[in-house]
């Protein structure tokens, strides 16, 4: 599964980005805050789909259904492991806190309207995502400098983890995961109710005074995008985040010797490449997440041909 489906994530989600790149940066939308998150967020994907789920289908998938027997060794040369490793951390640190500080947005532009033109400006917007490139970049300094290309018994050199610094690299490593899952899932579930509940009440308000206008309809549609945005990152990441815990636990700090407790984990790392798959189509699913919910993307995307 994870061989055949991460290539039709990988072509879809390159083609997706880009349409929702230049739809984003059109005239009609590159003038709203919510543009901004969502433009960054499309870059970003691209180059998670570039440096990690492209380069970890060549390792693990491409072999798979390939008769060629010979492994994919561009990247266990020194320097280019490096430099891939750390846009991989990068790009997906960078995608989930895009993801979090457009909550953000959407939380105050809903349920604090009146400080929206001052906190939600274009500028502000514009510097806050910097600030997220910035702290990705030095976040994840770590792990090009633990990194290096040595052999490993059964497959040869390899791009791994510096056998010197195995409990450092463990320690910011379980950092890293819970940073771009734990704490995300945490504040935009959070702030998710607080929106729909913030929502509903509005819409009871609206029914009684029925007053609708053109910026009270754009911002609802981006509201609408966050949140089945915000929904599927927490269900494509959860069960990956779940199962790629039990298996870095079990493989760093308990001793297998039981035949059943090494079938146990044999079966847990088929689980993992499945559930990994599943958490590629995060990079891929937006385009249709926006196409579905937002008429204004809609019309940006027709105006693109």
């Amino acid at each position: 599964f994870h061989a055949y489906f991460t290539p039709f994530v990988f072509v879809v989600g390159i083609i997706g980005n880009c349409l929702s790149l230049g739809v984003f940066l059109s005239k009609s939308m590159r003038h709203l805050s919510a543009s901004t998150y969502l433009s960054a967020l499309s870059v970003t994907d691209l180059i998670a789909l570039l440096f990690y789920v492209l380069v970890e289908w060549l390792i693990r998938g491409y072999p798979v259904i390939s008769s060629s027997s010979s492994p994919i060794t561009f990247i266990n040369f020194t320097g280019m492991c490096q430099v891939i490793m750390y846009l991989h951390y990068v790009s997906r640190f960078m995608s989930s806190w895009l993801v979090v500080a457009f909550t953000i947005e959407r939380y105050i532009g809903v349920c604090h309207p009146f400080r929206r033109r001052h906190i939600c400006s274009l500028a502000v917007t514009r510097r806050i995502v910097m600030g997220i490139v910035v702290l990705s970049f030095l976040f994840n300094i770590f792990k090009p400098l633990l990194s290096v290309v040595q052999h490993v018994d059964l497959h040869g050199q390899m791009c791994t983890t510096d056998p010197r610094h195995r409990l450092l690299s463990f320690i910011l490593d379980s950092f890293y995961a819970v940073s771009i899952t734990f704490f995300p899932f945490v504040v935009i579930t959070v702030l998710n109710i607080c929106i729909i509940r913030q929502l509903y009440l509005h819409n009871r308000q609206q029914r009684i005074f029925r007053v609708v206008t053109q910026v009270s309809v754009i911002h609802l549609e981006f509201t609408s995008i966050l949140l089945v945005v915000s929904f599927c990152f927490i269900a494509f990441n959860l069960p990956y985040f779940a199962t790629w815990c039990k298996l870095f636990l079990t493989s760093n700090f308990i001793r297998l010797s039981k035949v059943e407790e090494l079938h146990d984990l044999d079966y847990f790392r088929g689980v993992a490449l499945f559930t990994r798959a599943i958490y590629y189509a995060n990079y891929c699913i937006n385009f249709f997440l926006y196409s579905i919910t937002g008429a204004y993307f809609r019309r940006g995307l027709k105006n693109l041909f």
